[in-house]
């Protein structure tokens, strides 16, 4: 059997709990249209906000890890230019060493012998200005883990370690001699620009891997973070009717309530 009270319009509470509920999930809703994120506080996913925070970091540490094997490639790259004109000069030191080793050479070894010296002091200061006068580890660091790092170890170029330092070409026999070495410290050289080589392939491939990594995480970010336009579009609509007919139904309960007056006339 119905009842009618003015004390107690439970029709009416009913409706404001209802739309108070319809009206928070209608401003998550808008919150997720103007934000794009499904997550814009702990409490909307507490466990999904820290995967993907995760994911978030892991991205920060790899786009960081491009930036420092590019930098390393740089670097190398220069090492590599330096290495390339130390090759130049000596061809050079060849080309003096085979003239002054002919028996019918006649023109001043001593003049040969003399550039052949600068072109020396020429290599020692080149590789001292590239820092390759020395055998040394060579890594960058791409990301956690360990595999995260990429390296290997850069040889010396100086003309001790090509085996031309003491090399001479002011008689025709040390010239044969000086021949031999720098045909030696050409291989030398050959090996050093190969380690350098092998780095820099090993860097692009590293970057190639990491920049997939990137977008592998930053996918799964979006699958966790992002808010699905498409269904919080719909609930955008289903929430406003809701509210509408919420604040309808609240009018209605508080028109019962007032009709019960006309029992008191």
């Amino acid at each position: 059997m119905a009842s009618f009270s003015v004390v107690s319009n439970v029709s009416a509470s009913n409706a404001q709990a209802n739309l108070v509920n319809t009206n928070l999930q209608l401003q998550r809703t808008i919150t997720r249209l103007s934000s794009g994120f499904r997550i814009n506080q702990s409490g909307d996913d507490a466990a999904g906000l820290a995967v993907a925070n995760s994911y978030r970091s892991t991205q920060a540490v790899l786009n960081q890890g491009i930036r420092n094997a590019n930098d390393g490639l740089s670097t190398l790259q220069i090492k590599d230019s330096a290495l390339n004109n130390v090759g130049n000069l000596l061809d050079r030191l060849a080309t003096l060493a085979t003239q002054s080793a002919s028996a019918g050479f006649t023109g001043s070894r001593t003049v040969l012998n003399t550039e052949f010296q600068d072109v020396l002091t020429e290599i020692t200061r080149e590789v001292n200005a590239a820092g390759i006068n020395a055998s040394q580890g060579f890594s960058v660091f791409i990301a956690s883990g360990a595999n995260g790092t990429v390296g290997g170890t850069i040889g010396a170029a100086d003309t001790t370690t090509l085996g031309i330092n003491a090399s001479t070409i002011d008689t025709a026999a040390n010239a044969a001699t000086a021949v031999t070495a720098v045909t030696t410290a050409v291989a030398t050289l050959g090996g050093v620009v190969g380690s350098i080589g092998t780095i820099q392939n090993r860097l692009s491939y590293a970057i190639s891997l990491a920049q997939q990594q990137v977008v592998s995480n930053q996918a799964a970010e979006s699958r966790i973070r992002d808010a699905n336009v498409a269904a919080e579009s719909a609930n955008l609509t289903r929430y406003t009717i809701l509210t509408q007919s919420g604040i309808a139904s609240l009018a209605q309960a508080n028109q019962q309530s007032s009709s019960v007056l006309s029992l008191l006339r």
